[in-house]
Parts: structure tokens; sequence; C-alpha cells
């Protein structure tokens, strides 16, 4: 069974497939820091895997993507500061495009069901 959270025609915020949860690339609000984009993605990714049946210390792997590189440091230190203790998922992060120039981070998750 697949079950999709926030469906449109589009995409959907969460997809769950059996015990494995996929989130869609989480932003923040446009034009924000790199501090407060990454706070308020990381926000709703807690929220998301809530709603699933899971949360931070279960997730399985993370993609990251920023606008410029050079914001590496100051994403990671909001990171670190969230990333379960012990649970550190497997991470990639990358340099791209985003959605729009506004945008400065991008947060993709995978994570297991509790």
């Amino acid at each position: 069974m697949i079950e999709r959270i926030e469906s449109g025609a589009r995409m959907s915020q969460a997809v769950i497939h059996g015990d494995t949860i996929y989130l869609a690339g989480q932003v923040g609000a446009p034009g924000e820091s790199v501090t407060a984009q990454t706070t308020a993605v990381l926000a709703e990714i807690d929220d998301l895997l809530a709603r699933c049946g899971s949360d931070r210390s279960h997730i399985l792997s993370a993609t990251i993507w920023l606008a410029d590189m050079s914001d590496f440091a100051e994403m990671n230190k909001v990171w670190d500061a969230w990333v379960a203790p012990g649970a550190a998922p497997a991470r990639a992060t990358g340099e791209a495009k985003l959605a729009t120039p506004d945008y400065r981070v991008e947060i993709i998750v995978v994570a297991a069901r509790k």
C-alpha cells in the first residue's frame, strides 16, 4: 500500500511505502537567512515525520541542496544542533539552483517508521 500526505496534482509532501517515508524537498521562507531557512525546513521535517509515524532519529538519508556552498558552515551549525544524537543519517550536500533565487536551502529526507 502507498499512502500520500498533502498530495496535489504535481507532488506530495510525503509518501509512505511499507515502513519507508519519502519526504519532498522542504524549503523555508524565501528571502530569509540560511539559518532561518534551515531552521524552518527542519521544523517542517519534524512535523511531516510525526504525521507519518516517525521522527528525526529514524532518518535514513538526507540530501541537502544549497544555492551557494559558501553557506555550508551556516547551515551545518543549525543541522548539527538538530540531528538526533547517535542517529546521524547518511547525508550528501551539494550546490544547485533552487526553484527561486530567494530559496537558499532545500532538504530531502528518507526515513523509517518507528
